[in-house]
């Protein structure tokens, strides 16, 4: 659990620290054309290279990642804004009208690939980060319902729960003040899961040119553009598709080592 955690962390800082330091510092700016340098192997006045523009390759990846962390952070905000209360009203209505309702809309949601719902999304409403945002979030959404459901029917059949019932509390303040804390752990988890998924998606949505546009930096597209000069110069393919491994493989060991500290049952022994 702890080499999860620590190992998680620090990957997950490294892509958290380039996206935050690219907001005042970069080698070099990312909009600027050098034809003349283009695609230089890594050496020291360009630690990973050039790209086929001659843009600055440490540069690029730095820019991407505040575009790959701002589009899944945001999306996982909009996953868990509407599905954690539509998780607890289905939860809280077990049986009833409302929670057949949540589940069937999940269940339609889930029959189609994420990936494909979000090219399908972003393909009507126009390339844009914006828009990868948009799809990404919606399908979140039925995750966070789901997994809030899931956690909070259980803490419903508790003895304390029962209590606050007959003293009088309505199943909203039950929800917030009883079910949400208990189940915060779960939440936590999987957003660092599915913040790992959206970081994978939005590179998806840029390969295939529905995510970010020019000039902004995107992981996904710089894979699209390198795929063409992988035998001429194999860094340009090579570094964002590390930046996007590493990444990925830092938040899933993150949210393994959180689930490991935040769960008792699945705590290990030392």
């Amino acid at each position: 659990m702890r080499a999860s955690l620590i190992l998680g962390t620090l990957l997950s800082g490294l892509a958290l620290a380039a996206a935050l330091a690219s907001f005042v510092w970069t080698p070099a700016d990312v909009t600027q054309l050098a034809i003349a340098q283009k695609l230089l192997p890594p050496s020291g006045q360009h630690w990973l290279g050039t790209d086929h523009f001659g843009r600055d390759m440490l540069s690029m990846i730095m820019v991407g990642a505040r575009t790959s962390i701002a589009v899944a952070l945001v999306a996982v905000g909009i996953g868990m804004g509407f599905g954690v209360p539509l998780g607890l009203l289905a939860a809280a209505r077990s049986g009833g009208w409302l929670d057949e309702v949540v589940m069937r809309g999940n269940d339609l949601v889930f029959a189609f690939p994420s990936l494909v719902i979000a090219i399908l999304i972003t393909a009507v409403l126009g390339p844009s980060a914006l828009n990868a945002i948009i799809a990404i979030g919606i399908f979140n959404i039925p995750v966070f319902a789901r997994v809030t459901r899931e956690g909070a029917l259980p803490i419903w059949t508790l003895d304390y729960i029962r209590a606050a019932q007959v003293a009088g509390k309505g199943a909203g303040r039950i929800s917030i003040q009883h079910i949400l804390p208990n189940i915060a752990n779960l939440l936590i988890v999987q957003g660092t899961i599915q913040f790992s998924l959206g970081i994978l998606a939005e590179a998806g949505l840029s390969y295939v040119g529905l995510g970010a546009q020019p000039p902004t930096p995107s992981w996904g597209r710089m894979l699209a553009e390198a795929q063409t000069m992988v035998a001429l110069a194999p860094h340009v393919a090579i570094i964002p598709g590390l930046a996007i491994v590493v990444t990925v493989l830092g938040l899933n060991l993150l949210g393994d080592g959180l689930r490991d500290a935040l769960d008792p049952r699945l705590r290990r022994s030392p």
